[in-house]
């Protein structure tokens, strides 16, 4: 865990692949405990320390977690996550778009059953992805569909590519809804799987059990001081993230 900002309201840190950030039933240490203790040893809060969560990252990504240190900022920026008043963008690393796939995209939008779902603004470099997911709590895995299906829920995404090396495509992605798995099941949907990323589709893991997915930066207005926030996260202390 790594503190970005901090005040009297909210906690805000980057996660470390690997880290979980609310207890489950692996029993594993969790961000939320590390994050009680940084605050209690910091500030010498005696008892018991409150923090809230109103929003969750994956255990295998990466990056921006927000906390909040006070049951009115817990309240107030859970109200922002649920309005959509909270702007995040991700950074995830692909198999390289080349040529190839990108004509096979193209194509894909116009010919088979992804027609409908991937709309391009090649002026601006920005591709919409649009599905509805279902979601196997049993797998704990989710999958995409072109059309609503029953216990579908709609899911929508912008991304484009930002940078390349010689195996693999940098995308950002911006998230406009927020879903169980979003962004690594509608990229695994148009053949793009995240590197490391086995339940979705990647050909191999990451050696440390990580995906190259990373919450890279988030955008709100401050629930109490009202202040405009711009928070960014590092990259992972990783080889192929210094790639990039």
């Amino acid at each position: 865990m790594t503190v970005l900002y901090e005040d009297n309201h909210l906690l805000i840190v980057s996660k470390a692949a690997g880290e979980i950030v609310q207890g489950d039933k692996t029993g594993d240490a969790t961000l939320a405990d590390a994050a009680r203790a940084y605050i209690k040893e910091k500030y010498h809060k005696p008892g018991e320390v409150f923090l809230g969560i109103p929003h969750r990252i994956d255990r295998p990504t990466s990056g921006i977690v927000v906390l909040c240190r006070t049951s009115k900022s817990l309240t107030r920026m859970s109200n922002l996550f649920r309005d959509g008043e909270v702007h995040k963008t991700y950074h995830a690393i692909v198999p390289r778009i080349d040529a190839a796939t990108a004509s096979r995209l193209r194509e894909a939008a116009k010919q088979s059953a992804l027609q409908g779902t991937y709309l391009e603004d090649e002026k601006a470099g920005w591709h919409t992805l649009q599905h509805y997911l279902t979601r196997n709590e049993r797998q704990n895995k989710s999958y995409a569909h072109t059309h609503a299906v029953p216990q579908s829920k709609h899911a929508l995404l912008q991304w484009r590519e930002t940078a390349q090396s010689d195996r693999y495509s940098l995308l950002e992605v911006r998230l406009l809804t927020g879903r169980h798995h979003q962004i690594r099941c509608q990229l695994a949907a148009i053949g793009l799987p995240i590197r490391g990323d086995l339940k979705y589709g990647a050909p191999r893991s990451n050696p440390d059990g990580s995906i190259c997915l990373h919450a890279r930066s988030i955008d709100f207005v401050h629930p109490v001081s009202k202040k405009p926030i711009h928070i960014e996260a590092p990259y992972p202390a990783r080889p192929l993230w210094h790639v990039f």
